[in-house]
C-alpha cells in the first residue's frame, strides 16, 4: 500500500522531465504538503529520507539551465553582483564549512545532534545529517537560480502564481482530512503517505483537541507552511490574472488556510498570524492612500477587505456581549500556546539547543561547523552556526538585496510582485527565527526567485511599456494575461 504513494509520484515526475517547464512548476507546489512523505523507500536509501518537492525542485532547475544558453546564464546570475552573486559565494562557504569543519574541530566542541538524544550535548563528529542538509541546501540555492531565469517570462510568473494556488489547495485538503481523522476513521487515508523515517508527532493534543499536522511530520511545520501560503495569497493574489481564480477561489482558500493555522496550535505560527495581520493592515493603508498610475489594480478590494474586518469585529463584539465565555477557549489557547510558552519544557530545551549553537560559532573561531552538525531551532542561529560570521553576512546581505530590490524600469506588475514579496517576507523571516533551521523554505526561494527575475527582465528592457496598466485593472477590456504576459526566452 504504501508504494502506491510513490509509484505515482515517479509517473508524475516522469511526465514534467518530458512536459514544458509549466507542470514542473505546478508539480512542486502540489508536493510542498507531502513533508512526510518519502518519495523514495527509506530501505534504498540507508534511512535517509528525500521528500517530494527537493526532487521535482531539480526537475525544474533541469529544465532552466540544461539548454544550450544554460551554462552562459547560471554564470551570469552566479557573477553579476546584482543579481545572485552574495547567494553563490554563501554556498560556495557553507560547501566548504561543511566539508571540512566537522573533521578539523571533531570531539573539540560539544554540540545537539540532529539525530540521536535531543537533551543532551555530544561531541561534534561528521554525520550522515551533514550530506543531507548540504543536499537540501543545494536544491534550495539552485532552485531559487532556476526560477530567477524561468520566472523573467511574464506567462511563467502566471503559472507559478496558479501553482501557489493549487498548492494551498493541497495543503488545504491534506489538513482537513487530518482534522477530521479524530471524528471518523479517516487514517488509513493519511497512512500511506506517512513514510519517512525521521519521528512523526501526529496524535499530539493541546487543551483536550488534536493537533492538525497533514502530511507534515509535525505541527509546527504545518503551521509554518499554511501561514507561508496564506501570507504568499494575500499579497500575491493581485498579480493573478486569471478573475475567478484571484477574486472567488482566492479568498476562499485564505478562509480555510487561516483557520488551519488556528489548528496547528503552533505559538510560532500564532506570532506570525499576528504579524501577517499587522502587514495586511499596513498594506491595505497603503494601497488606500495610493496615488500614481495603474492605482485602479492596487484598490481593487479595499471595500470588500474592510467589510470583512468589520463584520468579524462586529460578531466578535456581539459574541462578547451576549456569551462572553463562548471566547473562553480561544484566550485559553492563546494563553497556553503563546503567553506561557516560556514555562514550557520544549520551550527551554530549544533555549538550549540555540545556545550550544551559539556558542559553537566562537569555539570554531568564527567559520561555523557546517551544515547538520547541531541543532538550533533558529534559521539565524543555525546559519551563523553552520555557515560562520562570512556565511551569515553573505545569506542576509542576499536577503536584503532581495528585499530592497527596484527594477529599473518597473512596471504595475513588478510593482505588486515586490511589495507581496516584501509584505510576505516579514512573518516568515519572523517565524524562521524562533523554529526553522538553516535551509529556507520553499516559498522563501519562491519570492528570492521572482524578485531576482523581475529585476533582471525589467533592468534591460526599455522603458516603452513600464507602467502600463495590467488588463484585470480595466473594466471594460479582455480578462487574459495581463504585463504582456507571453513567453519569453529568458537569459
Amino acid at each position: 500500500m504504501n508504494a502506491a504513494p510513490i509509484v505515482l509520484f515517479w509517473i508524475l515526475a516522469i511526465w514534467a522531465m518530458a512536459s514544458r517547464p509549466p507542470f514542473a512548476l505546478y508539480l512542486f507546489f502540489a508536493v510542498m504538503p507531502f513533508g512526510a512523505c518519502a518519495a523514495i523507500p527509506t530501505n534504498v536509501t540507508g534511512g535517509l529520507t528525500l521528500v517530494a518537492a527537493p526532487i521535482v525542485a531539480l526537475i525544474i532547475v533541469a529544465k532552466a539551465f540544461l539548454d544550450r544558453d544554460g551554462p552562459a546564464s547560471f554564470l551570469t546570475l552566479a557573477l553579476l553582483p546584482n543579481r545572485l552573486l552574495c547567494l553563490f559565494a554563501f554556498w560556495i562557504v557553507v560547501n566548504v564549512t561543511t566539508l571540512f569543519m566537522p573533521r578539523l574541530f571533531a570531539g573539540d566542541i560539544l554540540v545537539v545532534p540532529v539525530r540521536g538524544i535531543l537533551s543532551t550535548p555530544a561531541p561534534l563528529h561528521p554525520s550522515a545529517q551533514n550530506l543531507s542538509q548540504w543536499v537540501y541546501m543545494s536544491i534550495s540555492v539552485f532552485t531559487v537560480f532556476a526560477l530567477a531565469r524561468l520566472l523573467q517570462a511574464s506567462a511563467m510568473r502566471q503559472h507559478a502564481l496558479q501553482a501557489i494556488c493549487l498548492g494551498a489547495g493541497m495543503l488545504i485538503a491534506t489538513g482537513l482530512i487530518d482534522f477530521a481523522s479524530q471524528y471518523v476513521p479517516l487514517g488509513p487515508v493519511l497512512a500511506p503517505f506517512r513514510t519517512a523515517s525521521y519521528a512523526l508527532a501526529t496524535e499530539v493534543e493541546v487543551l483536550g483537541s488534536k493537533r492538525v499536522v497533514g502530511l507534515m511530520p509535525e505541527a509546527s511545520a504545518f503551521g509554518n507552511y499554511c501561514l507561508g501560503f496564506l501570507c504568499a495569497l494575500h499579497f500575491y493574489r493581485r498579480a493573478i490574472a486569471n478573475r475567478t481564480l484571484r477574486e472567488r477561489i482566492c479568498p476562499i482558500l485564505l478562509g480555510l488556510l487561516l483557520i488551519l493555522c488556528w489548528q496547528s496550535k503552533s505559538s510560532a505560527t500564532y506570532v506570525g498570524l499576528a504579524l501577517f495581520f499587522a502587514m495586511a493592515g499596513l498594506e491595505w493603508l497603503l494601497r488606500a492612500n495610493i496615488e500614481r498610475n495603474g492605482a485602479p489594480i492596487y484598490k481593487q478590494g479595499l471595500l470588500g477587505e474592510l467589510s470583512v474586518v468589520m463584520i468579524v469585529l462586529i460578531a466578535i463584539m456581539l459574541t462578547l456581549l451576549f456569551n462572553p465565555s463562548l471566547l473562553d477557549p480561544i484566550l485559553a489557547m492563546i494563553d497556553r500556546m503563546v503567553l506561557q510558552k516560556t514555562s514550557s519544557l520544549s520551550y527551554e530545551e530549544r533555549g538550549m539547543w540555540r545556545v550550544i549553537a551559539l556558542s559553537s560559532v566562537s569555539e570554531s573561531y568564527g567559520f561555523g561547523i557546517g551544515l547538520g552538525s547541531t541543532r538550533s531551532s533558529s534559521s539565524l542561529v543555525a546559519i551563523l552556526s553552520a555557515s560562520g560570521i562570512l556565511g551569515a553576512l553573505l545569506f542576509y546581505a542576499f536577503a536584503a538585496q532581495s528585499f530592497f530590490r527596484s527594477p529599473r524600469y518597473a512596471t504595475v506588475e513588478s510593482r505588486i510582485v515586490m511589495s507581496a514579496f516584501r509584505f510576505s517576507y516579514v512573518p516568515m523571516i519572523a517565524v524562521s527565527l524562533m523554529i526553522a533551521d538553516a535551509n529556507f523554505e520553499p516559498l522563501t526561494g519562491f519570492g528570492f526567485g521572482i524578485a531576482a527575475a523581475l529585476s533582471i527582465a525589467l533592468s534591460r528592457q526599455g522603458k516603452e511599456g513600464a507602467d502600463s496598466v495590467p488588463s484585470h485593472a480595466r473594466p471594460a477590456r479582455s480578462r487574459g494575461l495581463p504585463f504582456n504576459a507571453t513567453f519569453q526566452q529568458p537569459s
